[in-house]
């Protein structure tokens, strides 16, 4: 009992301070920049940037070498003086839309942000048609005239032998 006390204990503990630790940030602090305001302007612009090789996880959350790499590219660039919208741009031209996480809403990507509406009719009508071909009452045909005969035989022989037994 004192076994199972001391690891329920044990599991509580852990996962309590699990939950509490903050988020791991994948950000170096050899990386930063020196200006805590361009910090936070750099920071704020790894949030609207994808990792190319992670799925859907933005610069700020990924340990990948390229986004360690594209989080130097857009530092540099923001102590150069760039604006954020030279900055997305350059990643853009290099990387495509596909490098922002809210890629802009144009003829390119109308298909990227109208795919999800697609999937679920598509997934809806599928689920419509399967309802609707399906008949909502199975209805069997009526029985011969032979099928009723030895269906009365086979009733009357089974109520002979429960009568036979004891």
């Amino acid at each position: 009992m004192r076994l199972l006390l001391a690891l329920v204990l044990a599991v509580s503990t852990l996962t309590v301070s699990t939950l509490a630790a903050p988020p791991a940030l994948a950000i170096d602090d050899r990386e930063r920049i020196s200006d805590p305001q361009l910090e936070e302007r750099a920071r704020e612009l790894f949030k609207q940037v994808r990792c190319v090789v992670c799925q859907n996880q933005s610069i700020d959350d990924s340990e990948a070498q390229i986004a360690k790499d594209l989080r130097v590219i857009i530092r540099e660039q923001v102590v150069d003086g760039q604006n954020d919208e030279q900055i997305l741009g350059f990643l853009t031209d290099r990387y495509g839309d596909f490098v922002l996480l809210e890629p802009p809403f144009r003829a390119t990507t109308l298909l990227l942000w109208l795919a999800p509406l697609l999937v679920l009719v598509a997934g809806g009508s599928v689920v419509y048609l399967a309802f609707r071909q399906r008949p909502s009452q199975v209805t069997q045909p009526p029985l011969s005239v032979e099928e009723e005969d030895r269906l009365e035989a086979l009733l009357a022989r089974r109520e002979r032998q429960e009568q036979d037994r004891p």
